[in-house]
């Protein structure tokens, strides 16, 4: 029950579409506009650094927000401090789940990177350099956000299991395989969600993001060429 519960209040968090509010306050629907994505790259791409900042933030704070209310008002009254670290992963899964399918949206969101990034940063401190170093660190050698963000779900699921087995979360084994399955199935999801992304990684045409106007010149030239090649 308290595992649905987690589960419920993490979607309803999720469901918070911050690049959709953000864009309809600027006159547009962010899905009507480059990938179609309602998440922060798309942000980004369409309206800006600043835009695509605030997006990012907004979708890591739903999941930062939703582990607060499980870890200090939810556990308690549920007297569930055995289970605290699978209910906080149940609950980064619905968020997770709402960001990438809202119901109001025809269950067409975002990939949800940002809001994972946040369920990460709520769950426990030794995920973030981790998550840092994968993300961004392949972000500023290559920027292939999608490239960073696959890699991030991998540094995810493994650290999961090296935490678990190493008694970090400090719970019995029935419940680490349990959060080794919700891990695997956010894992599995995010692979499923890039899979466009994934093959134009393989075909060395997928597109290439930066933050500084320089580099979006030099994107822009690149897709120039690239339609020109066509």
């Amino acid at each position: 029950m308290v595992r649905l519960l987690c589960l419920v209040l993490g979607y309803a968090f999720g469901l918070i579409q911050t690049a959709f509010f953000y864009g309809k306050i600027h006159g547009i629907d962010i899905r009507e506009h480059g990938s179609g994505n309602a998440g922060t790259t798309n942000t980004l791409r369409v309206l800006g650094t600043k835009a695509g900042v605030i997006v990012f933030i907004g979708d890591m704070l739903k999941a930062i927000i939703a582990i607060c209310i499980v870890r200090f008002v939810i556990v308690p009254v549920f007297g569930a401090e055995d289970i605290k670290p699978l209910l906080v992963l149940y609950t980064g899964a619905g968020c997770v789940l709402g960001h990438n399918f809202p119901f109001y949206m025809g269950f067409k969101g975002g990939k949800g990177i940002a809001t994972t990034g946040g369920m990460m940063i709520a769950s426990h401190w030794m995920y973030v350099p981790v998550g840092l170093l994968l993300f961004f660190g392949n972000f500023f050698l290559n920027h292939y956000v999608s490239l960073g963000s696959l890699l991030l779900y991998l540094g995810f699921m493994i650290e999961t299991v090296i935490m678990g087995q190493a008694g970090v979360f400090g719970v019995e084994q029935s419940v680490l395989n349990e959060m080794y399955i919700v891990a695997a199935f956010l894992t599995v999801m995010a692979f499923w969600k890039h899979r466009s992304n994934i093959i134009r990684l393989a075909r060395g045409n997928e597109r290439k993001t930066y933050l500084s106007k320089k580099g979006k010149e030099k994107a822009a030239q690149a897709e120039a060429l690239k339609e020109n090649n066509k």
